[in-house]
C-alpha cells in the first residue's frame, strides 16, 4: 500500500531555510522511507509519546531521523496520507524537546 506525502504549510519555511543538498537529502529521505510502512517503527522512525509542540497535529506524532535533522510527521492510516508536520535541525547534545 503507498501513503501519499502531504506537507504543512508551515515546513516549505522549514525547508527554504536549508542548503540545496540537505533539502534534497530530506525529500529524498521523506519519499523513501514514509511512502511504505510510515507507522513501522526502525532504527530511524519512533513515536513521540506525551510530545508537546506548537504545530497542528494527530496523535500519533512520529520522528524521522535523516542525519542532524527530525522530521515530524503524522498518519491517517484510513486516507493513507502522511502529513510532514515539521522539519528541524537537531544539534548533538539537544533533546528533542529543545528544538522544538
Amino acid at each position: 500500500m503507498l501513503y501519499k506525502i502531504e506537507y504543512a504549510e508551515g515546513v516549505a519555511d522549514d525547508l527554504a531555510n536549508l542548503r540545496a543538498y540537505e533539502r534534497a537529502q530530506l525529500l529524498d529521505n521523506i519519499e523513501v522511507q514514509l511512502t511504505h510502512e510510515p507507522t513501522r517503527q526502525t532504527r530511524n522512525r519512533k513515536i513521540l509519546v506525551g510530545l508537546f509542540s506548537t504545530w497542528e497535529h494527530v496523535e500519533p506524532v512520529w520522528e524521522l531521523r535523516v542525519g542532524e535533522y527530525r522530521v515530524f510527521y503524522d498518519v491517517d492510516e484510513v486516507a493513507c496520507v502522511v502529513m510532514i508536520r515539521a522539519i528541524r535541525y537537531k544539534p548533538p547534545h539537544k533533546t528533542t524537546e529543545e528544538i522544538l
